[in-house]
Parts: C-alpha cells; sequence; structure tokens
C-alpha cells in the first residue's frame, strides 16, 4: 500500500524541523568556539578559574546532548532510502563524538585549574598552565569539527530534501478517476 499524501509528508516536515534545529546548533558550536579564548591578546595565560572552565565543560556537555538527540530523532525518521546512503547519519554521528570530546577536555581543563593552587615548585605550575590550555585548546578545536560536521549533515539532508521535492508525486495506484464530463449548452 503506498502512503498517503500527508504521511509522505510528514518525514519531510520533520526533516526540515532537524535541519532548522541543526542550523542553530551548528552556529550555537561555531560562536562558543570563538568566544571561549583562554589566551589573552599577548599569548599568555590570565588567571584562570575553575568555575568558568567547570561552566564551558556543563555549556558544550548540553549543547552535545542535543547534539545526541537529534540524531536519535534523524535516525529514526524512515528516509525512504535503502540504508546506503545515509552520509547525515554519519555526519552527525561524528558531530556527536566530537562534542563529547570536547566537554571531556573542557572539564580536564577544569580539573587541572582547580589543582593550580597546590603546585608547590613553578615547575609544577607551568606544567599545569600547559595541560590547562592544551585541553582547552583541544576542545575548542573539537567545537570547531563539530560545527562542519553538522553542518556537512545539514548539507546532506538539504541534498536530499531537494532531491525529494523533485520526484514526481506517486501515482495512484487504482488508476485516476477521470473528472466529470464538460457540460455544453443545451438548446
Amino acid at each position: 500500500m503506498d502512503p498517503s499524501p500527508s504521511q509522505a509528508l510528514a518525514p519531510h516536515v520533520h526533516v526540515l524541523h532537524l535541519v532548522s534545529a541543526l542550523s542553530a546548533l551548528e552556529v550555537k558550536f561555531a560562536d562558543t568556539e570563538q568566544r571561549w579564548k583562554l589566551l589573552d591578546e599577548s599569548g599568555a595565560l590570565p588567571e584562570v578559574s575553575f568555575a568558568e572552565l567547570f561552566q564551558q565543560a556543563g555549556g558544550t556537555q548540553d549543547s552535545s546532548r542535543e547534539v545526541f538527540q537529534l540524531t536519535a530523532e534523524l535516525a529514526a525518521i524512515p528516509h525512504g532510502r535503502d540504508g546506503k546512503d545515509r552520509g547525515d547519519l554519519g555526519h552527525l554521528s561524528t558531530a556527536s563524538t566530537m562534542s563529547s570530546y570536547a566537554t571531556t577536555h573542557f572539564a580536564e581543563a577544569a580539573e587541572t585549574a582547580l589543582g593550580l593552587p597546590n603546585a608547590v615548585t613553578p615547575a609544577q605550575r607551568l606544567y599545569a598552565e600547559k595541560r590547562i590550555v592544551g585541553n582547552h585548546s583541544i576542545a575548542r578545536s573539537y567545537l570547531r569539527l563539530t560545527s562542519r560536521c553538522l553542518r556537512d549533515a545539514i548539507t546532506e539532508l538539504d541534498r536530499h530534501l531537494n532531491a525529494h521535492s523533485r520526484r514526481p508525486a506517486p501515482a495512484n495506484r487504482m488508476g485516476t478517476v477521470p473528472g466529470p464530463a464538460p457540460r455544453g449548452h443545451r438548446r
């Protein structure tokens, strides 16, 4: 039995919603990566705050959870494809992984910052500062990669939606019902 036009439209509308949500997340990750710079203009590490770094980890985890949820929603939508062409899910799966890695590295930077006051020697402090900078930098690069993967997934979904919209409407299996005969003037 062929799906009704409203059944065929439902996944399409849901995919449009997902594209909108993914676009917002893509911008959010790109913006966050730009805003959360750790080093000052001279390249020096200013006073670091455990609370600020941990808030960054928490914010990234919340955004990562959104990526996971949207990926699961997309996976549940019947695409009408044979499963071979699932680049959109591949990009979203990678985005999910990258955003999780970002969360982990922000948390590690925060954990190291928490122990910074306990550094006894200047060498210990320098090592800890370098770990903070390294983890924070890696986390930001994972945010950048997440944003790129989301953008690639959006491109794939747009391509799928465009191909879907160019397809002709499915023909009625029972055949077309002829319209009423034109009425002429009677004399």
